[in-house]
């Protein structure tokens, strides 16, 4: 017996979100679903879904000089959000269940790919997220808030793209980075550009 329901993936998959095992997640099925997400639940200007976010978070770590394993965690730090959807950071810190179930989620997705992030590793994607976030913020929303100021971002593109092209660039990106991080061990492996 399974916890809780299941959904049906885009793939076909019967997916369990509060029971997820590693053979049930794939990355076709985490690329169709943030791309068709759209970030800020849906006040953006225009649409950005996740999974752009996701890929600017990617490049914005490559661009400083980090590895190909942290690039990775960087495509995949939302990836739960493929089968959970999302909840915004004003409700969701008022909902410990849902954080949890989110949590669980997001490892058993980082351990299908054979990813344990340390917690150093975890800060940094967190670092890069957050620039983006203020730097969506101020791009892509009318109400700038105070704590969105102004933040150095090298290489996100913010431009209305088609829902296929930014799935089919989240699967090329994530297969390439897999393919990468197949032979390094599992720690942080990192060559931070000096600035």
């Amino acid at each position: 017996m399974r916890k809780g329901d299941w959904i049906e993936t885009y793939s076909g998959i019967k997916f369990w979100p509060l029971d997820p095992r590693p053979l049930e997640v794939n990355l076709v099925d985490i690329a169709h679903a943030l791309a068709m997400l759209c970030r800020a639940n849906g006040h953006c200007v225009t649409f950005y879904s996740v999974a752009q976010h996701s890929l600017n978070v990617s490049k914005e770590l490559e661009y400083l000089g980090y590895s190909p394993r942290i690039q990775l965690l960087g495509l995949l730090h939302d990836a739960s959000e493929a089968y959970l959807s999302d909840i915004t950071r004003p409700v969701k810190k008022h909902l410990p269940q849902y954080i949890e179930i989110e949590r669980q989620l997001q490892t058993t997705i980082f351990q299908t790919f054979n990813l344990f992030p340390t917690e150093i590793e975890l800060e940094i994607i967190s670092q890069a997220d957050n620039a983006l976030l203020a730097h969506e913020v101020r791009t892509l929303m009318k109400n700038i808030n105070s704590w969105a100021k102004p933040v150095t971002v090298y290489t996100a593109d913010l431009s209305e793209q088609p829902i296929s092209a930014v799935k089919n660039a989240f699967i090329t990106l994530g297969n390439r980075l897999l393919s990468q991080t197949q032979d390094q061990p599992n720690s942080m492996v990192l060559s931070h550009r000096l600035r």
